[in-house]
């Protein structure tokens, strides 16, 4: 009898301590999350009201329906689409290969990791500013171009530039990041498969496509899932490059600015709540999607 009593004991000291420890993280995570989004999905189905007494006017659907009349919510949708369909391939595509010849035998490597992964530490507001000084009409890359006889673009100024100029920055300071994780998913890649592979006098193409691609399965899972979750949510570097207004011509103007000029610009605090939640169902569909055909296999 004591036995099992102090066997009890132990067990409810054990599940105490391990309660204990996640108790922090559990009350961050209820007060920042779970909370905001019961709040959200209150907000979306009433009419807010905010200057003096907020006032709450249940509405229902309306907010949601409104959705589908509002030309400004296309616009957006079309802007963030086109920015994740090209930036999320070609930064998963370069971190591949940028991965592909760090893990080759190529002198000084960890001094281009090093290099490669600075982006990733720098604030994203510094490397937007840096950007625009560098896409100014009389900036570093205009001025290459013109050295090089090439055309120049207006990168800040034009309607059919000023996105692809916020992609080409993100790719650049993105790509490295998924590239360290694409590398350390080579090099633990079991090297007897590829000298088994040579002695059976497979090509290296071939070693790459049904040993190599295989392998990288769930890394590739996580970068197009993470790329997806974090192009849909593009916000600071478009308000920056256009002053929090989408322009020009809405060019930069994405789902997640639009929430934000809804919600603190008009104070439409119930419509802004529904969009984001049409946002978080959009990526929550995207990353069942990418689950479906990326399946992740544990290698062994």
């Amino acid at each position: 009898m004591e036995k099992n009593q102090l066997f009890l004991d132990k067990k409810l000291s054990q599940s105490l301590t391990g309660y204990s420890l996640i108790l922090p993280a559990s009350i961050v995570l209820l007060t920042f999350a779970i909370l905001p989004l019961f709040y959200a999905i209150f907000l979306s189905f009433h009419k807010v009201k905010i200057l003096g007494d907020v006032e709450y006017k249940f509405i229902g659907w309306k907010n949601f329906i409104r959705v589908l009349s509002d030309e400004r919510v296309l616009i957006a949708l079309k802007n963030t689409v086109e920015y994740v369909i090209i930036v999320v391939p070609t930064q998963t595509l370069l971190a591949l290969g940028l991965a592909l010849i760090l893990n080759a035998n190529l002198k000084g490597k960890n001094w281009f990791r090093i290099i490669f992964f600075l982006p990733n530490i720098t604030s994203s507001t510094v490397l937007t500013l840096i950007f625009m000084w560098i896409y100014n009409a009389d900036g570093l890359l205009n001025n290459l171009l013109k050295f090089l006889h090439l055309p120049t673009y207006n990168w800040l100024g034009d309607p059919n530039v000023a996105l692809k100029s916020i992609m080409l920055m993100n790719i650049w300071s993105t790509a490295p990041f998924f590239a360290i994780i694409y590398l350390a998913a080579l090099q633990d890649i079991p090297k007897y498969l590829y000298e088994a592979a040579s002695i059976d006098g497979v090509e290296h193409w071939e070693q790459f496509l049904y040993i190599t691609l295989p392998a990288l399965k769930p890394v590739t899972f996580f970068a197009l899932v993470m790329g997806v979750i974090g192009t849909f949510q593009l916000f600071d570097q478009a308000y920056i490059f256009s002053g929090g207004s989408g322009g020009p011509n809405n060019s930069t103007l994405t789902i997640v600015m639009l929430i934000y000029q809804y919600a603190f610009k008009s104070l439409d605090i119930g419509y802004a709540s529904a969009l984001a939640l049409i946002l978080a169902l959009v990526i929550a569909i995207a990353t069942l999607l990418q689950r479906l055909f990326i399946q992740e296999e544990k290698f062994n």
